[in-house]
């Protein structure tokens, strides 16, 4: 005998957009002020694809983005929504956005030998 099979009912799951919330904008927005304030960063943009948001920094304008903090939909990655990254590595990740930042609080200082 033939089955009747429902197409939607094998297909995937559509995850739901993603945003910042205002909270959240406020936190970026400050670390990164602090750094446009030292003239370390220059720019910023803000991203959004199906199941992520970005919130990506630039020293200079055209260029590649230094850091990209990445928030992803809830529940999808094990180790946490949020992740910081540069250059296609993950520098940290977290369940919330102010563990992630904590990676701009430290500051690099150069050693002589």
């Amino acid at each position: 005998m033939h089955q009747i099979v429902r197409i939607n009912d094998f297909k995937r799951k559509e995850i739901s957009a993603v945003y910042f919330t205002k909270k959240e904008l406020n936190q970026l927005l400050s670390h990164y002020s602090q750094r446009v304030i030292s003239g370390e960063w220059k720019d910023y943009a803000i991203d959004q694809e199906q199941g992520m948001s970005s919130f990506s920094i630039y020293r200079d304008t055209g260029n590649r983005p230094v850091f990209t903090v990445f928030k992803y939909a809830k529940g999808t990655h094990r180790q946490g929504d949020y992740v910081v990254g540069t250059g296609g590595n993950v520098i940290k990740r977290g369940k919330k956005l102010t563990d992630v930042l904590s990676v701009f609080d430290r500051r690099l200082r150069i050693v002589s030998r």
